[in-house]
């Protein structure tokens, strides 16, 4: 009878011991419209696909994706120390900045903005991939080059995990081939939001940077 109660005290301990390493390998993405699935089914964005890859070589990892589309700086710094003690996870996959960009808003409160977002991580001790993004420059060389020099900024100050251009995949392949059903094939009618056929290449260019990052947890 003991060595029953013994056998079973050591399951439930086993058992909740993995239920607490899972828990405590998360990855939250905080974005906007390009990471909640804007104009395409949300079974075929990136987060969804980068959630598939995860269960296939890091079954330990969950993903919460908590991306709204017309998210700016502003709102992701109000909710972010919210989001980080609900879901509590070990790497934060911050993806904000293009919709203060579209609209014109000041660089230097984007900056500030992202700066105190990745603080906030910091703070609890939650690692950072930070995703740069460019904008048309149809905005102006001076204001496009000062936008993207917030991400390489940043990343150089916080030490964080970066990747200089979220959608670096769409912009070579358009330019490789520059024919507009390239374009269409890839770019939604907008202008500015990848496709479903996109997100692949999107995942595929975060997983290079991603995973080894999990293989350090």
């Amino acid at each position: 009878m003991k060595r029953n109660v013994y056998f079973l005290v050591i399951l439930v301990f086993s058992l909740f011991s993995s239920i607490t390493l899972a828990q405590g390998k998360r990855i939250l993405i905080l974005g906007d419209s390009l990471s909640a699935g804007y104009g395409i089914e949300v079974e075929q964005s990136w987060p969804v696909l980068l959630e598939q890859r995860l269960s296939d070589n890091h079954p330990n990892f969950i993903l919460k994706n908590v991306s709204i589309s017309g998210q700016t700086s502003v709102e992701g710094l109000s909710q972010v120390d919210s989001l980080l003690k609900t879901h509590q996870p070990s790497l934060l996959v911050l993806e904000l900045g293009a919709n203060d960009g579209l609209r014109g808003l000041s660089i230097s409160e984007m900056k500030n903005n992202l700066a105190g977002i990745i603080q906030t991580a910091n703070d609890q001790n939650i690692e950072v991939l930070l995703l740069g993004m460019r904008i048309p420059t149809n905005y102006g060389r001076r204001y496009t080059q000062m936008f993207h020099n917030v991400y390489l900024q940043l990343a150089e100050e916080y030490n964080t995990h970066f990747i200089p251009f979220m959608l670096e995949p769409i912009l070579v392949e358009t330019q490789k081939d520059q024919k507009d059903s390239v374009k269409k094939a890839l770019i939604q009618s907008d202008g500015l939001h990848p496709t479903a056929k996109a997100q692949p290449m999107i995942m595929e260019h975060i997983w290079k940077t991603l995973n080894p990052i999990i293989q350090e947890f």
